[in-house]
């Protein structure tokens, strides 16, 4: 259960604001946010297992980011890592919706993706959901399409909201929204998959359970004249923090 919230065209200050906790399995392998070795222009954290990423900026000033979508199909290992639809798109310089336009979805198990070039913000699903060109808005995405009104993703668009209203999106207001471990109402558990203590755990945009939970929280902040920000602040099982890294880009200096 992962959480994005994005303002896009909304702060005066920064046009494009992320704030995203990364949910997963504390025994799946994964690398710290940094550039990578063998990928120099991208930066973000990496998953071992797959080779791919969840969240990850190009120098040249492109952001991407999926999340899984939760449905009933089986497993299937044949599908391609949904990560590199991240990658992918970093790579390319097609704009955001038209590179959206190039995926076959019928490749990858369900997924929900942003794409951005800091100029245009883009989404799709291959959960029924076309690419779409996005205006200027708060938007928030877990592991349903895109705005679906669950607690946890209406709760932190309003906080998101509040700290653009109040002028202080600040990273560190940023890392705060995430740090949210108010559990959602318990109709929202999906006790019929999980046991209700853990379902109900999952409700809250910060989760902690001995297993699974939340293993980042990440903020990315983009100006108007191509300085990027990413910050990514790491967590124990325990929910405690255990490292956190920060990276500045200027994105005018690699631009073709």
């Amino acid at each position: 259960m992962c959480l994005l919230v994005v303002a896009f065209g909304v702060d005066s200050n920064y046009p494009l604001i992320v704030a995203g906790n990364r949910d997963e399995f504390h025994a799946r392998p994964s690398a710290d946010a940094g550039w990578w070795p063998d990928d120099p222009d991208i930066l973000g954290g990496r998953d071992l297992q797959a080779g791919g990423t969840w969240l990850a900026l190009h120098r040249r000033g492109r952001f991407s980011a999926v999340t899984n979508y939760h449905d009933a199909q089986p497993r299937n290992t044949e599908l391609r890592s949904r990560g590199h639809l991240v990658t992918d798109f970093l790579h390319s310089t097609l704009e955001p919706l038209s590179y959206l336009g190039t995926i076959d979805g019928a490749l990858y198990a369900g997924f929900n993706l942003f794409v951005s070039d800091g100029r245009s913000l883009a989404y799709c699903s291959n959960r029924g959901v076309a690419p779409t060109q996005l205006s200027a808005g708060i938007y928030g995405l877990s592991n349903a399409t895109l705005d679906t009104p669950w607690s946890k993703v209406e709760r932190s668009k309003q906080r998101l909201r509040g700290l653009i209203e109040t002028t202080a999106v600040s990273a560190t207001g940023l890392l705060d929204l995430l740090g949210d471990r108010t559990k959602g109402p318990a109709e929202e558990a999906d006790s019929d998959r999980l046991p209700f203590p853990k379902a109900h755990a999952i409700t809250a945009p910060f989760i902690v359970l001995p297993d699974y939970g939340t293993r980042c929280s990440t903020v990315v902040r983009a100006d108007s004249r191509g300085h990027w920000e990413l910050l990514e602040r790491r967590f124990a099982a325990s929910g405690e923090p255990t490292g956190e890294s920060r990276y500045l880009i200027d994105s005018r200096v690699h631009r073709e």
